[in-house]
C-alpha cells in the first residue's frame, strides 16, 4: 500500500513537509559594563580623581551619593567613641561603596580614603535610586555586589573568629593581590602600610612585620619594586598548612 502524501495545512497542493531550522547559537550577552551602564544618569553623575591619601567622605557625612572605583584602591575606616581605628576594607577597581545611603541611614558611619592615585564615579542618591528602578541590568549587577560583598563580610568574621593573626595577614595579602578573583591576580600589591594591616586583622604592627619576614624567608612574598605576593601563599588560608611546610 503506498504511503499518502502529506499536505500543508491550509493549503490546496501538496508539498513537502520541511524538518525544524538548525538552532542556531544565541546572542552573545553583553558584559556587564558599569561604566556604559552609568553614562545615562547625565547630571547625576560625576567624575572625581583623588591623589593617594585624599579624603573621599568622613564618618559622620551626610550620606547622600553612591561611588563606583573605576581606577585605583580606597580604604574604608571606622573610629569608635574612645578613638580607636579599624580598617574595614580595601577595595578596589569594579567595587562600589557608599551604597548605605540607599537605607535611611543619614549618616557616613565610616571613612573613605584614596591610597593610591585613583579615579571614581559619584552618583547622587537619587539618581542612583531611579537607575535601579529603571535599568534591570544595572540592578542586577548591583544585587551582585551587594551579596558578594555579604559574603566577604561573612567570611571576614569567620577569620577573626577561628583564625590565627597569621593566617589572617596571608588572607588579606592573597585578596590585596586579586588571587580568587576574576581576572589575573596583581603582581604588585598597591603600597599599603605595615599599620593598615595591622589594623585590618586586629593585632600590632610588630607582629604584623614578624609575619611578613617569616612569609619573605618562606618565598611567599618577596619585595622587588613593590610587594609581590606568590600564590604559594594560598597553602596558608586554602589547605591550612604549618607556613613553616608550606613552601
Amino acid at each position: 500500500m503506498k504511503p499518502k502524501k502529506l499536505t500543508a495545512l491550509g493549503s490546496g497542493s501538496a508539498r513537502r513537509i520541511r524538518g525544524p531550522k538548525p538552532l542556531t547559537e544565541p546572542p552573545v550577552k553583553r558584559p556587564f559594563d558599569p561604566n556604559r551602564l552609568l553614562a545615562p544618569i547625565g547630571d547625576g553623575r560625576s567624575i572625581i580623581e583623588y591623589t593617594s591619601g585624599q579624603i573621599i567622605f568622613s564618618q559622620g557625612d551626610t550620606a547622600d551619593a553612591i561611588f563606583y572605583i573605576q581606577k585605583g584602591k580606597v580604604k574604608l575606616t571606622v573610629v569608635s567613641k574612645p578613638g580607636r581605628e579599624a580598617v574595614l576594607a580595601i577595595l578596589g577597581t569594579g567595587d562600589f561603596f557608599g551604597e548605605s545611603c540607599l537605607t535611611a541611614q543619614p549618616l557616613c558611619m565610616k571613612s573613605a580614603a584614596a591610597i593610591s592615585d585613583s579615579t571614581i564615579i559619584r552618583v547622587e542618591k537619587q539618581a542612583m535610586i531611579r537607575l535601579l528602578r529603571q535599568t534591570p541590568e544595572f540592578s542586577e549587577l548591583f544585587m551582585m555586589h551587594l551579596l558578594s560583598r555579604n559574603i566577604r563580610i561573612e567570611e571576614d568574621l569567620m577569620d577573626q573568629l577561628f583564625n590565627s593573626s597569621e593566617k589572617r595577614l596571608a588572607r588579606v595579602l592573597r585578596l590585596l593581590a586579586n588571587f580568587g578573583k576574576e581576572g589575573k591576580p596583581e603582581p604588585v600589591v598597591a603600597q599599603i602600610s605595615q599599620e593598615t594591616l595591622a589594623e585590618m586583622i586586629g593585632t600590632t604592627r610588630s607582629r604584623v612585620s614578624f609575619f611578613m619576614n617569616k612569609f619573605r624567608k618562606l618565598g611567599f612574598i618577596e619585595y622587588n619594586g613593590g610587594l609581590h605576593v606568590h600564590s604559594s601563599l594560598l597553602n596558608m588560608v586554602l589547605l591550612d598548612q604549618d607556613p613553616r611546610r608550606a613552601v
